[in-house]
């Protein structure tokens, strides 16, 4: 988890097939590396509001060059996902029950569509912590139905791509799981049903959707239950995220774990009982020496059990520059790119 407080300044088969493999064979590297390119979420706390005022997206005449980012990711570190987060308000102009404003969807459609043309799995990021204005979905505040229709609609946008995948929501926390397994598979079913067929599904758990709690706290339990129209699961990927710092905040740019023991080990063994796969969308640190180090070790670790972890993408480039603490946008332009320390060492391959 990553605190946004402080950033306030800135019918399924065929090609779903690639995204599971049923025999869980680990072959040494995770099939997904990339980077998250942040900016349309910029406002966005973890109650669930946004400040619109702060949306920094990065594109041209907003704010970072993410289109050149991932050019250079993608050639000159041989990255292939990138997650794009985005604030629910910034994509319905705040309206809880409205439609996508076409405004800002062609905003953000200009950020996708340049990560589609890098060859990358581009995930849609709806960056809101299972809310809306502190009220969580289907449990009191935004309806199921209002949740439904926005990925409904971004699936019917995007059902002729199948390589973007659908992050359904970012770091859920103090949700009924019962309950939010629910919303999810009544997402998973609109988005199956308005054509999306083939398209990767990302499920978050509680907590965060903390990769180290995510058996404990019954996130894995619940979310088993969510499944294609079809009574299958493929396709349907668990969403965690990991942080290395002292309290797994996500906000100091010093490290102290490789996450592997306490998290990714045990997470590891439940998956691999449970045929099932995940993916650490979120997972960063400081451009420090110690988490040189300990992100090194746990990309190793991902690495060597490819079989149950999809893959992995570090937090975050876009619009963020070098105050950020966690900062991992390339300095430059054109052909000519510098990736941070962290970046450098870790991440890219």
């Amino acid at each position: 988890m990553k605190s946004f407080a402080i950033l306030n300044f800135l019918l399924v088969g065929g090609a779903l097939a690639r995204y599971r493999n049923p025999n869980l064979v680990a072959n040494g590297s995770v099939k997904y590396a990339g980077i998250n390119i942040a900016g349309f979420d910029f406002g966005c706390l973890t109650d669930g509001s946004q400040t619109l005022k702060n949306v920094n997206g990065p594109i041209g005449g907003m704010g970072g060059d993410g289109a050149g980012q991932m050019n250079h990711f993608t050639k000159d570190d041989h990255m292939n996902v990138f997650r794009l987060p985005i604030g629910w308000q910034y994509l319905t102009n705040n309206n809880v029950g409205g439609n996508l404003d076409s405004s800002a969807l062609s905003k953000y459609d200009g950020l996708m569509q340049s990560c589609l043309k890098t060859g990358a799995l581009c995930i849609i990021d709806i960056h809101n912590y299972a809310r809306w204005n502190g009220k969580i979905i289907g449990q009191g505040g935004p309806t199921n139905d209002q949740f439904v229709a926005l990925w409904k609609a971004l699936a019917t946008k995007y059902k002729g791509n199948a390589m973007v995948a659908f992050g359904l929501m970012n770091e859920p926390h103090e949700v009924d799981l019962t309950k939010w397994a629910e919303t999810l598979q009544l997402v998973v079913a609109a988005i199956r049903g308005a054509g999306a067929a083939t398209h990767l599904i990302l499920l978050p758990g509680n907590d965060y959707t903390s990769a180290g709690r995510f058996i404990s706290n019954g996130s894995g339990a619940a979310l088993l239950t969510v499944t294609n129209p079809d009574g299958t699961t493929t396709g349907l990927i668990f969403d965690v995220h990991k942080y290395l710092d002292s309290d797994n905040s996500g906000t100091h740019t010093e490290c102290v774990t490789d996450n592997v023991n306490d998290a990714f080990a045990p997470l590891a063994t439940w998956l691999r009982t449970n045929n099932r796969q995940a993916m650490l969308t979120e997972t960063g640190g400081g451009n420090t020496a110690s988490c040189t180090k300990y992100m090194c070790q746990e990309i190793a670790y991902l690495n060597a059990n490819s079989d149950v972890y999809l893959g992995y993408v570090g937090w975050a480039a876009g619009s963020f520059g070098t105050t950020y603490e966690l900062n991992e946008t390339p300095t430059g332009s054109g052909n000519n790119w510098q990736d941070t320390s962290l970046v450098k060492a870790c991440l890219k391959r």
